[in-house]
């Protein structure tokens, strides 16, 4: 689903700024192989294993839109302990139109966005349950016309809660709102005609049914005793099963 109005087409790795390949992040495999990304759809997803770069170059775009990298609205600054890595100094992304409201939801840091909401004014968060928080914050932080990025958003979310969120998410983006969203979701991934960009040894596009959240939750849930046998079984029995039969007759 292609951009209706403006927002971000592009990103592209400025690497000639880059002095060393072999050092973090540009030594995570997926972020080595990137030059540019095709970013010209209302919704983007980044899917993964953990450490495999996702929510690196997420963290990234918020940092150069001028969000908070722990966090909220360009309007919102603190850092409690910085971890952002130096990909945004050599990341450049091309807009159709710059939107003027941006909300980086990041689930890592939402308890300390709370916080920093209620330092300038903004209570409530707190008062309520995790999951809770989240949904809230996408009915007043997610804006018609506006950029958002999402960092595991499900990370507090039941699968009904997680249907909610993706509604909110279809109303803004009916309103001609854009969002990059890092998740291991097969329900939030599930999302029509999302563009889906998997991370392993390069950022690749994949299709829905493709991603390794769908395929391992599909496979699992197809046949949850096979994945438990061998998940549950013990050391031991695995050495034997790796050496084969015993003979029983010496």
């Amino acid at each position: 689903m292609a951009l209706p109005t403006g927002g971000l087409i592009r990103l592209e790795v400025l690497w000639d700024s880059v002095e060393s390949v072999d050092r973090y992040p540009f030594s995570i495999p997926a972020l080595r192989a990137l030059d540019d990304l095709d970013m010209n759809h209302a919704v983007t997803f980044f899917v993964g294993e953990n450490g495999s770069g996702k929510s690196t170059l997420l963290e990234a775009i918020a940092a150069v839109a001028g969000l908070n990298p722990e966090g909220g609205t360009r309007n919102l600054r603190f850092t409690n302990r910085p971890t952002e890595s130096v990909l945004h100094e050599h990341l450049k992304l091309v807009w159709r139109t710059r939107q003027r409201w941006a909300f980086f939801l990041r689930a890592e840091t939402f308890f300390d966005t709370a916080t920093a909401y209620e330092g300038v004014g903004e209570d409530g968060f707190h008062a309520r349950s995790h999951g809770e928080q989240f949904i809230d914050a996408a009915m007043e932080k997610f804006q018609p016309n506006g950029f958002h990025l999402l960092d595991e958003p499900e990370a507090a979310l039941s699968g009904l809660g997680q249907l909610k969120l993706m509604r909110r998410i279809y109303d803004v983006v009916a309103a001609g709102g854009q969002f990059v969203i890092a998740t291991h979701s097969p329900i939030l991934l599930a999302y029509p005609g999302a563009r889906i960009y998997e991370f392993d040894d390069r950022v690749r596009r994949v299709e829905y049914e493709d991603t390794e959240p769908y395929q391992l939750m599909k496979s699992f849930l197809d046949a949850p005793e096979q994945y438990l046998v061998h998940l549950f079984a013990d050391d031991d029995e695995d050495d034997a099963d790796d050496r084969g039969p015993v003979d029983d007759h010496g």
